[in-house]
Order: C-alpha cells, then structure tokens, then sequence
C-alpha cells in the first residue's frame, strides 16, 4: 500500500515583508531624483561616465518598481490556482531585472568606447558634487536592503545600488584624477568599468533566477548529502525519486521516496516526523512531500530517477 505524506514548515519568514516594500518605495523616489540630477550635470558639465551612471539609475527605476509589486505579490496567500501562492514573483523580478542591466551595460560600454575616440573636457568640480550626493542615495538604499539579501529579488536591487556606490566613488576619484593631470580619457574609463561591473552583477542574477526557474537544485545543497541524511533515520531502507528545489524566498521543497518495512501507520508517522525533523535541522528545508513505499514491492513500482540510494552494503 502507498500513502503520501506532506509536511509543510510553518511560519516562514518572508524577507520582502511591509519594511522592504517601505524602503523600495522610498528608493523609488530618491532614485528618479537622482536620475534628473545626474543627466543634468553629466550634459553641462561633459562627463559621459556622469551621463552612464544616470543612464545606469534611470534603469534603476524599472527595476525597483518590478521587485516593489513582486515583494507586495509575494506575501499573498496561496489560491486553487495559484498553490504555492506569488513566490516566484521574486525571481521573476530578478531575472527580468538582470536582463535589463544586461541591455544597460552594453549601452554604458559603448558610449564610454565612443567618448575614448573623441574625448572632450569635463568639469570636475560638477563631476564630484553630483558624485558626492549620488554616493549618498546608493549607499542609503543600500544600507536599507542588507536585511533583505537572502531574497533573490531583493539582492537583485541590493547588488544593484551597491555596484551604483562603488561607481559614485569611482566618479570621485576619476574626477580628482583628472583635476590634478588634465588627462580626459579617466572619465570613459571610469565609465567603461562601470559597465563591465554592471555586466558581472547582472550575468550573476541571471545565471541564479534562471537556475531556480528551471527547478534546479538549491546552490547550498547536494543531493547525495540530502538522501544519506534521510537514510540515516531508523527503518528507512530506500530513497529514490528525490528532487529538491526552490519555491520562493527561504523556502525549500522537497519530494522523494521512501521505502520502508511493512508496519502499522503510526509506525510510519514516526518515521515521516524524524525525517522532516532531520531535513530541517540540517537543510532548511521545510516544505516536504515523501512517498512511503513498503519493502518487498518491485523496482518498477516506482520511477527511479535518479538512482536509488540505499545504506552502504545495502544490495538490491
């Protein structure tokens, strides 16, 4: 007789609550200010690489928007149609956001290569004001998002503000540079690091939220590690047609089969409760679905993908 059981984690902590959806609202604002700032002094004063750091903010504002509805979609409770509830929101967000700094940081090198070919003078004295408050927007959002980086989402947005800092700071120091040498061509350089930095981060996000969407396994976990750890619950003889994947911020799921010895029910319930007692002490993953099996059934009562795991010295 197969029976299936479910065990679901309660109270998971969800980092995109009401404080971070607060703070992505207040990046809003802050940020379509800064973009105003920024092309403005970039155009009067000739820096390109002010001019790309707008550029790179103004995508900011798309961004944040996307990861602000997907924070308030993500805390929605589950429906019949929609089952694990607006989870995925999150990773959505983070793989559209990284496909638009991909697009960003391909415009940013550009037009840096461009100004290298034709370099113009640039009025430092703008550059580092404009640099100076920018770095204080970034370093606020930033410093408003740590809570929130195990969320994909929202690490998408906090990598984001933090690449913008680090290229305020550049700006501020290239301009010093240039002030001091007279040498133009600092500023399509700062502008062309800006854009392989935004590039790494991007590719980053991408390559993660990709693997989620396509169910991967978890980056922190390994399968074998998973399956020895259930096998070393009492009365557990097999595990097979394990997979194990991300839902949504924090939280992990997993799904297998077990086989075990012919018993009573409330044997087994004991059984179930040591492995999910186990799986979320040492994996974190809280949200289960095991397949009990009773030994003496044939391998094709079940779908064997992959491997079946048993003890060591096990035989079939």
């Amino acid at each position: 007789m197969h029976f299936h059981a479910h065990s679901h984690g309660e109270g998971h902590s969800h980092s995109y609550g009401a404080g971070s959806t607060g703070v992505l609202g207040g990046a809003m604002f802050a940020t379509l200010a800064l973009v105003v700032v920024e092309f403005a002094a970039g155009t009067l004063g000739h820096s390109i690489a002010l001019v790309s750091d707008g550029v790179h903010n103004l995508t900011d504002l798309p961004t944040i928007l996307i990861s602000w509805t997907a924070a308030r979609w993500a805390v929605r409770p589950p429906t019949p149609e929609k089952t694990y509830g607006y989870q995925r929101a999150g990773v959505l967000a983070a793989f559209v956001n990284a496909i638009l700094l991909v697009l960003v940081a391909l415009y940013i090198l550009f037009e840096s290569y461009e100004r290298l070919l034709r370099p113009v003078a640039v009025r430092t004295g703008l550059m580092i004001v404009v640099a100076v408050f920018a770095l204080v927007v970034n370093g606020g959002i930033t410093l408003g998002l740590v809570r929130g980086r195990k969320d994909l989402n929202l690490r998408s947005i906090l990598i984001h503000n933090f690449g913008d800092a680090l290229s305020n700071v550049a700006i501020i120091v290239g301009a010093l540079a240039i002030r001091w040498s007279g040498v133009t061509w600092v500023d399509p350089v700062i502008g062309i690091a800006i854009g392989l930095m935004v590039l790494w981060s991007a590719v980053g996000i991408l390559r993660e939220s990709t693997h989620i969407l396509l169910e991967g396994l978890p980056r922190n976990l390994q399968l074998e590690n998973v399956a020895r750890a259930i096998l070393e619950v009492q009365n557990v003889e097999e595990v097979h047609d394990i997979h194990i994947w991300t839902i949504g911020a924090e939280l992990q799921a997993l799904s297998c089969h077990v086989r075990i010895p012919d018993m009573h029910m409330e044997e087994s319930e004991k059984i179930l409760e040591a492995i999910c007692a186990r799986l979320s002490e040492q994996f974190r993953i809280t949200h289960t679905t095991i397949q009990f099996e009773r030994a003496g059934l044939p391998q094709e009562a079940g779908y064997f993908m992959p491997d079946p795991i048993r003890p060591a010295g096990r035989k079939l």
